[in-house]
């Protein structure tokens, strides 16, 4: 089975896109980090199970916790703050770097299982 780096898709931006269904099917051991505010994480779209939020204003100091090997999938709500945030990681050197592409809109559009 290809892990899920593998079923993710190259962006022109140097990370790379995951569809929310390939997110929901893979086994990952993937850091998952929403990049929102604390409050949006408990809105209508609500967020993934197991995420770390970080929002988007601290991403730069979160970042030194992080491992530059380890999979990092970002979040928000449509996409492009965790884009913004993916570019960035990737541009600083973390290699295996991943956008959920279309955020949460498209996440709960495909039906999958949202916490509030």
């Amino acid at each position: 089975m290809p892990t899920l780096f593998e079923r993710s898709t190259p962006n022109p931006a140097g990370y790379r896109d995951i569809h929310p269904k390939h997110l929901a099917e893979t086994e990952t051991g993937a850091r998952l980090v929403d990049v929102r505010e604390p409050h949006e994480l408990r809105g209508d779209l609500g967020h993934v199970a197991g995420v770390e939020n970080v929002p988007l204003a601290r991403m730069g100091e979160a970042a030194a916790r992080f491992r530059k090997d380890e999979h990092i999938v970002l979040v928000c709500r449509s996409g492009r703050r965790s884009g913004q945030a993916a570019e960035a990681l990737a541009a600083a050197g973390f290699s295996y770097v991943m956008n959920l592409e279309g955020g949460m809109v498209a996440w709960n559009e495909a039906g999958l299982p949202v916490r509030r």
